[in-house]
């Protein structure tokens, strides 16, 4: 019974449109910072080396070049903190993780650029967006029958 406790308080937390973005695109991710009782929105622009987990859990790492030294901050993608992920340029890219540039500088870090026509969308991003649909109608779906419970 906790484990179902677990997963509702999870999907609750869940963004209902999670950022669409994948390997290799550079990201400008728009972080929300509170100093005393001010909060203001802070940009970290880089390329996304990496993406791990599922569901609540999930991350990404983005990582840039600052004064010569390499910056890598990992990011929960439904993070409240995130207000919002926005991809500048996607790039192709034949690995799940791109931890070889690491170890590589200047130009070394450049990626292929990845041209599709508008409106085209990759494998993976149609999957997201359908996964996202098909949770949004369930929470519908438990909603309406909550109320249609409570009416009784």
């Amino acid at each position: 019974m906790s484990m179902e406790l677990m997963q509702k308080a999870a999907e609750a937390s869940l963004k209902a449109d999670p950022p669409v973005f994948e390997i290799g695109d550079t990201v400008n991710v728009s972080v929300r910072i509170i100093e005393g009782e001010k909060e203001r929105v802070q940009v970290f622009t880089g390329t996304v080396i990496a993406r791990s987990g599922s569901g609540i859990q999930e991350t990404f790492i983005v990582r840039r070049i600052v004064a010569g030294e390499g910056v890598e901050r990992t990011f929960p993608v439904h993070s409240p903190r995130i207000a919002s992920v926005e991809v500048i340029r996607r790039a192709h890219t034949r690995r799940a993780k791109l931890y070889f540039l690491r170890e590589r500088i200047g130009k070394a870090t450049q990626l292929r650029e990845r041209r599709k026509p508008a409106g085209v969308k990759s494998k993976a991003a149609a999957r997201r967006e359908a996964k996202a649909a098909a949770r949004q109608a369930a929470r519908e779906q438990a909603k309406a029958e909550a109320a249609s419970a409570a009416a009784e």
